[in-house]
């Protein structure tokens, strides 16, 4: 047998029971076509000597906003804890950019500001040039006075397309704008905004941001992206991305799905689909909200929030309505991503897979619930039972994030911390666990997630987090591989090195399985191949 690519000298954890481990591959016409020892490797026209680094498949992100992005032309306020911060951070951003029109800022955190912020705190950093911040999650904005009027918010005006203004007890609105990512990254949400004049909706500002995020990607050796949200609108930005060679990962695209959508859109998602459909760029999976967000309290809980009364967050649909709407699309054919972060809000997504289960019978579907941040432990099994993939971001149980003092664990309280992100659990009940980054409301790099999935400490040690609901390593990789692929349906090409497969890999700087877990955050991707083609390698 001869090949196009060999790597020899190399350990390689295959991610595949059948040989775990090999000492070399080779590659042909794109695919993995051989699996082996050194000593036995095949001639090829070109030979890539690993130098005893570890290889492993690809990494599959299952969850991964490239298309919003980190975006340059945004104030950045990652790691600002407090008013005074943000001020400067503004304040340099408004130096460098005297002329700008809005002020646009991106990665706020909750617990920089206690309680709810409010336009007129925002007036005082930013004066009358409207101004717009987007939580680190992009879950909620926070406007200034200058900036809800152009907005068209008042008091008479609080639900919009691009969200829901909240509003204090004399009826004005605060400046604070809920469920951004269920309306304002709709299709008629982002029309809205670009109407508006917000520059963060362009279409040009978009594809700046989807560039800066595929390159990152590719760096980090993550060689499959499931874009999680887009518009059949949106789309079109991948294949230009394409056309002109920048999409160098393969990419998987999930279509929205807000509540409202009809027949006519279903008919729209089927066609994209079908011209979506091979091995570079697919479209098909559909996204819907179940719930919002815990930190804004705006996650469904089984039990109120700590402090708040008897609030428990609201579903976006009652539950016998969603269950309708779930066995309607099963019956269609479409798989569901649906971000679910409360309890109850999980809870209300699996009953609505049982009821699916029951009306039309079983298939392959591999419905995922996104998130799955608050679990009741009486659900942990049903992800298995019903065939339901847990897609997971490991980076958002990081203590650093969500731990004790954090938002998160404060809204909870500690009675139920014991439901955060239980990985090991559902992994011990048999569910699939796909692993993700959430980019970028998170670290796009997968050392952070299984970092974190191995330790549940946070980037700067200290005390683990649950410690009991840590993974071991191998487990970690396959998340972040493997049950990436399958819950994706691409398991037959993807997600493993294994014979018949794509030729998508990567180098690591150091091995994982060989180095303190202190300093898995450190490693990175010293080569990349996507079909055997080397798409990265560091200098």
């Amino acid at each position: 047998m001869t090949a196009d690519l060999t790597v020899r000298n190399a350990r390689i954890h295959t991610v595949d029971d059948a040989l775990p481990e090999a000492e070399a591959m080779a590659v042909r016409d794109g695919r993995i076509v051989w699996v082996g020892a050194d000593a036995d490797a095949p001639d090829a026209a070109e030979t890539i000597d690993a130098g005893g680094r570890l290889v492993l498949p690809g990494f599959v992100d299952a969850h991964n906003h490239v298309r919003l992005g980190s975006d340059d032309a945004c104030v950045q306020l990652a790691g600002a804890a407090d008013t005074a911060e943000i001020g400067r951070r503004i304040a340099a951003w408004r130096a460098a950019h005297p002329d700008a029109a809005w002020i646009e800022c991106e990665g706020f955190d909750y617990s920089a500001l206690p309680g709810t912020p409010r336009a007129e705190d925002l007036d005082a950093l930013t004066g009358d040039v409207p101004a717009i911040v987007f939580s680190y999650d992009v879950h909620t904005m926070w406007a200034n006075t200058a900036a809800l009027r152009r907005l068209g918010v008042d008091r008479d005006h609080t639900e919009l397309p691009f969200g829901v203004a909240r509003v204090d007890g004399r009826g004005t609105p605060t400046g604070f704008v809920t469920e951004f990512a269920v309306r304002g990254l709709s299709r008629d949400g982002h029309r809205a905004l670009a109407a508006l004049g917000v520059p963060w909706a362009s279409p040009e500002r978009q594809y700046a941001r989807l560039l800066g995020s595929l390159d990152m990607a590719t760096a980090y050796g993550i060689t499959t992206i499931v874009e999680p949200q887009n518009s059949v609108d949106d789309l079109e930005l991948f294949a230009r991305a394409r056309a002109e060679g920048r999409l160098r990962s393969r990419l998987i695209a999930a279509l929205f799905h807000p509540r409202g959508t009809g027949v006519a859109d279903l008919a729209e998602f089927t066609r994209a689909a079908a011209r979506y459909d091979d091995e570079w760029l697919r479209a098909g999976p559909l996204k819907l909200y179940i719930d919002d967000v815990v930190e804004p309290r705006t996650a469904a809980l089984l039990e109120p929030y700590c402090g708040h009364g008897d609030h428990r967050g609201d579903t976006f649909y009652p539950p016998e309505e969603f269950a309708d709407l779930l066995a309607g699309l099963d019956a269609a054919g479409f798989q569901a991503f649906v971000h679910a972060t409360g309890d109850r809000g999980i809870r209300t997504v699996l009953d609505a897979v049982e009821h699916a289960r029951r009306v039309n019978g079983p298939r392959d579907a591999r419905h995922q619930v996104v998130h799955v941040e608050c679990l009741d432990p009486a659900d942990v099994r049903r992800f298995a039972e019903l065939g339901v993939v847990a897609c997971m971001q490991p980076r958002h149980c990081s203590p650093d994030i969500a731990g004790p003092g954090h938002d998160w664990a404060e809204a909870v309280g500690p009675h139920r911390w014991p439901k955060a992100w239980p990985m090991r659990s559902l992994h011990e009940a048999g569910a699939v666990l796909a692993f993700s980054s959430d980019w970028n409301v998170a670290e796009m790099d997968p050392m952070v997630g299984i970092y974190t999935a191995v330790t549940r400490r946070g980037l700067a040690g200290g005390p683990a987090w649950m410690p009991e609901e840590t993974l071991d390593l191998a487990t970690a990789i396959r998340a972040y591989t493997l049950g990436s692929a399958y819950a994706n349906f691409c398991e037959h090409d993807r997600g493993s090195i294994t014979p018949g497969k794509l030729a998508d890999f990567t180098v690591l700087s150091h091995d994982l399985f060989a180095i303190p877990v202190e300093a898995v955050p450190d490693v990175t991707a010293g080569l990349v191949a996507v079909g055997g083609r080397v798409v990265h390698e560091a200098t």
